[in-house]
């Protein structure tokens, strides 16, 4: 389809016609052998680099428009590529073609007194429909992440990022149909109409599951229309706590990094609780605001320093992803845990601690799909835990939590082997 073309059909009948090539594709790409699915990734792979130039073209259109529309540094950032994220983007394909296949694994296997043999095996969920905004990065990671686990996958970027999602997207087309896997199984929605978002999230039949990726509007919005099962990747508002026994040196670091290495992405601490036995505090919150932070205080917090300005309550529940942090001084590991709980948005919370009792309570306590100890929260990323790239941060309790990749995103079936039996 020319990507160009005036789109004439109704949001619904468009969605139905993409979405009925992609089972269709997806049918056989869930038979093809793991090393066919590896070597469609590991040209695709070599298909984003060839295609840089063009990549990096489109990408710098969006970035002026971008700034031309006054996008924050942070939202910039998310969209900007150069030649080194470029590469990591078609790195991270390949790690996820070396990647164990999932499909076809047998999870369990029982066998019940009548001789009947039973076992559960993974296998594809069929096609998912990912909502994005801002990232080109997603084109290529999801699409990567949904081939090779069986899927097909539809996916509807956002319009920041419009052109850079086009050329990722042709690339990734080019190299699965050089090794002839049909281009129909990673399909870009070809408008920007809002209303196909709406189409996605009814086309109950068609679509087998939603993951949206964005900020809190879209998946509000997702959540409350969807009648398509929605695994959600919602925002990262992420504490880091200092208890009162953490080494000086190992806290100013961690939490320097947690907020000011990228401030526009997910892992990005937004709260700094301060355990009040904590010695170093007065430095810790200086290393933040000479590297730029602007820090959002309680009144005790705001006596570290006086150049932190005074939080308001909104300021403990907000993802910034920006150079903009809330910070609270606490009395204690329980006092830390119930801030948490009461703001957390369950995606990912640390504790710099040299007390392994306090370390273990934390990580029993605190309910995120990730809890850590004595690391940076900007490690919540699904290539730093190994699985390759990511889909996203799934902060719900069913199905899948935390990074998803692979494994999130099948499902299984039960295989029943008998001898005749029939039953009484």
């Amino acid at each position: 389809m020319n990507m160009e073309s005036p789109i004439t059909e109704s949001p619904e009948v468009l969605v139905a016609r993409l979405a009925k090539a992609g089972r269709e594709a997806q049918r056989g790409l869930a038979l093809l052998p793991d090393a066919r699915k590896a070597e469609a990734l590991r040209a695709v792979a070599v298909a984003l680099r060839e295609d840089e130039g063009p990549i990096l073209e489109a990408n710098a259109r969006d970035v002026a428009a971008g700034e031309a529309k006054g996008l924050t540094d942070a939202l910039l950032d998310r969209l900007r590529l150069d030649p080194k994220r470029l590469a990591g983007i078609a790195d991270a394909v390949e790690q996820v073609a070396a990647l164990p296949d999932p499909v076809g694994q047998v999870i369990d296997q029982s066998e019940r007194p009548n001789g009947l043999k039973l076992s559960r095996v993974r296998i594809p969920i069929g096609l998912i429909g990912i909502i994005y905004e801002s990232r080109p990065n997603v084109t290529a990671d999801a699409a990567a992440l949904c081939l090779r686990s069986g899927n097909a996958v539809l996916l509807r970027g956002g319009s920041e990022a419009l052109h850079s999602n086009r050329a990722i997207h042709a690339a990734f087309a080019r190299g699965l149909e050089s090794v002839g896997v049909p281009a129909d199984a990673v399909q870009l929605a070809p408008t920007q109409d809002r209303a196909l978002v709406g189409a996605m999230l009814t086309a109950a039949g068609l679509i087998d599951m939603i993951v949206p990726r964005g900020g809190k509007s879209l998946v509000a919005r997702v959540q409350a229309d969807a009648r398509v099962p929605v695994l959600a990747h919602l925002d990262g508002i992420c504490h880091t706590y200092v208890h009162s026994s953490a080494d000086a040196a190992m806290a100013r670091a961690l939490a320097l990094n947690a907020k000011m290495r990228r401030t526009g992405i997910c892992g990005a601490m937004e709260t700094l609780l301060i355990d009040a036995q904590f010695p170093d505090a007065v430095a810790l919150a200086g290393d933040l605001l000479d590297a730029g932070c602007e820090l959002r205080g309680d009144a005790r917090a705001q006596a570290l320093d006086p150049r932190i300005v005074t939080a308001t309550e909104e300021d403990w529940d907000t993802e910034y992803l920006d150079a903009v942090l809330a910070v609270a001084v606490v009395d204690g590991l329980d006092a830390a845990i119930e801030h948490i709980a009461r703001h957390s948005s369950h995606h990912t919370d640390a504790i710099v601690t040299g007390d392994h009792a306090a370390a273990e309570r934390f990580l029993a306590e605190v309910d995120s799909a990730i809890v850590m100890v004595n690391a940076s929260s900007q490690f919540a990323d699904g290539g730093e835990f190994g699985l390759g790239a990511e889909i996203g941060i799934a902060t719900g309790r069913l199905h899948a939590r935390g990074p998803v990749a692979l494994e999130g995103l099948t499902t299984y079936k039960w295989q029943v082997r008998g001898t005749g039996q029939v039953r009484p």
